[in-house]
């Protein structure tokens, strides 16, 4: 790939974005659209990939939108940058190698605004590490800051990421997130003791997302 059509969409309710990312998709299936990455926040709402179990689901009934991506229950709204890059993928798929390359880009902006990430063996998306024991501190565990769900058919790429920039991480309480009971979530302004906005992070998301994928072998 060598060019990214970037939209900054702003505040789109998730079934509309979802149907969005449909036409983008089947547009390049048919080799009549550019790869194009999706800037957007949703109003809130939670979302359920294909693994999702009972149990962990909003434990007050909170209706939640079943969705074709990998992984499981999360949240998305206000505060939360998602991004859905819709790219075709080189030949042979590596879906793993797609990831991790939006793992990287994420990693490299919470590291441009001082927040140390890292990944975790075995668990998708972007973490910020336990706390280390020290006197009267609060050991926090490890804690997810972004977190990254996707689907690819056709060689085409579907969904993508979610970084937490300055929501209400309440809205996590009320599920069992990507199903992982012994870790938490954060965001960059619980990390940094400031607010965060959206609007100060956007630009550095596209740009490392379009260097990422740009970089990345052609299809």
């Amino acid at each position: 790939m060598t060019e990214l059509h970037v939209v900054r969409a702003g505040t789109v309710p998730y079934e509309q974005a979802w149907e969005r990312q449909r036409e983008i998709h089947a547009a390049r299936v048919a080799g009549e659209g550019p790869d194009t990455l999706l800037l957007l926040e949703h109003p809130s709402v939670y979302t359920a990939g294909r693994r999702t179990e009972p149990h962990e689901r909003p434990f007050d009934g909170t209706p939640v939108i079943d969705v074709d991506r990998g992984g499981k229950i999360t949240w998305h709204g206000p505060g939360q940058l998602v991004g859905y890059p819709i790219v075709a993928l080189p030949d042979p798929v590596d879906v793993v190698a797609h990831v991790r390359r939006l793992e990287d880009a994420l990693m490299s902006v919470c590291t441009g605004l001082g927040v140390s990430t890292q990944r975790v063996e075995g668990r998708s998306g972007v973490w910020v590490a336990a706390d280390a024991p020290g006197p009267g501190s609060r050991l926090r565990p490890e804690r997810k800051i972004a977190a990254i769900g996707v689907r690819v058919a056709r060689g085409v790429t579907m969904h993508g990421f979610a970084l937490n920039c300055d929501p209400d991480l309440g809205a996590f309480g009320a599920i069992v997130p990507c199903g992982i009971v012994d870790a938490g979530v954060t965001s960059l302004s619980a990390e940094l003791g400031r607010d965060v906005p959206v609007a100060e992070v956007v630009d550095a998301v596209e740009d490392a997302v379009r260097q990422v994928l740009t970089l990345a072998p052609a299809a």
